[in-house]
């Protein structure tokens, strides 16, 4: 049995917060961003409401199955680790049944917004699928688990932009290896705080293979890389200079949050790691926006 189940399993309408923290819910303003962004830049322009409509809920449907994959697949690593013990499966506010439910509901609400979408995106939709199941099992094999949850994220503004024309453009593969290297990089450092346990559970990740200085070095190339390819997708796209000053700003938050980071303390790391991110998400979102109007 995974946790302590010192816990009642949510009902009713509890279930709701529970879920709500099962998924990070307030996270989903890391991708949400990308995703319009990936929808905004394919004409430089608004889609439809309808279209929009569609992209959102197969967006909030698609990171709802990856976050509740990833919970089921790491419950028992969960448990085990003290940071991470009070999460809701591990600690029995869900179970694992109310879990598989709630991602079976998340897949149908993804495939019905597919659905309404141009036939390549139906077409597409197992591909983001299989990275949701295949990104949790990465990290019990591989390092570069942080690239493949970086591609896996990459995949939204990919999708976002498809749905829109019905086709790929390098403007939106250039967007997606820029949100995969950020995902990477800010996961990179996420992962400091749980150095000692990754290596004595066979957990891997770079700072638990390379070390905490090395990692951060790792990071901070995946974070130069971002700002050149979200840039190199702007000029792709005819975003204009709106766009770049937004990219600009996006490097200036990465510089901060590299500057805040120190590996022992946990503290800056989450600081780094929410606020940092959440503010580049933000202002990028906020400078697309401005630049698709403007144009």
């Amino acid at each position: 049995m995974v946790g302590s189940r010192d816990v009642a399993p949510a009902s009713g309408l509890a279930v709701v917060p529970a879920f709500m923290g099962l998924v990070r819910f307030q996270h989903t303003v890391f991708a949400l961003p990308f995703a319009l962004a990936g929808a905004l830049l394919a004409r430089m322009a608004w889609p439809t409401p309808g279209k929009l409509f569609w992209i959102l809920v197969a967006m909030v449907g698609a990171r709802s199955l990856a976050m509740a994959i990833n919970r089921l697949v790491d419950a028992e690593i969960d448990a085990r680790n003290p940071r991470t013990a009070g999460r809701e499966l591990p600690s029995g506010r869900l179970t694992r049944v109310q879990v598989v439910v709630f991602s079976v509901a998340s897949l149908a609400a993804l495939l019905i917004a597919v659905s309404q979408l141009p036939p390549l995106t139906w077409a597409l939709w197992p591909i983001p699928v299989a990275a949701f199941v295949l990104y949790p099992y990465t990290k019990r094999f591989t390092w570069a688990c942080h690239i493949v949850l970086g591609l896996t994220i990459g995949l939204a503004p990919v999708g976002a932009w498809i749905a829109v024309t019905g086709s790929f453009a390098p403007a939106a593969i250039l967007l997606g290896l820029g949100v995969a290297t950020w995902i990477a990089g800010f996961d990179i450092i996420y992962a400091l705080l749980d150095v000692d346990f990754d290596r004595a559970s066979g957990i891997r990740s770079v700072p638990a293979r390379f070390g905490p200085s090395a990692a951060m070095s790792a990071a901070k190339a995946l974070h130069l890389a971002t700002v050149v390819l979200l840039s190199a997708a702007g000029f792709a796209a005819g975003a204009g200079i709106v766009y770049q000053v937004g990219v600009l700003a996006c490097a200036v938050i990465l510089a901060y949050e590299h500057l805040i980071v120190a590996p022992g303390d946990q503290a800056r790391v989450q600081a780094a790691f929410g606020s940092a991110n959440m503010a580049l998400a933000v202002v990028y979102g906020v400078f697309v926006v401005a630049a698709v109007t403007v144009s």
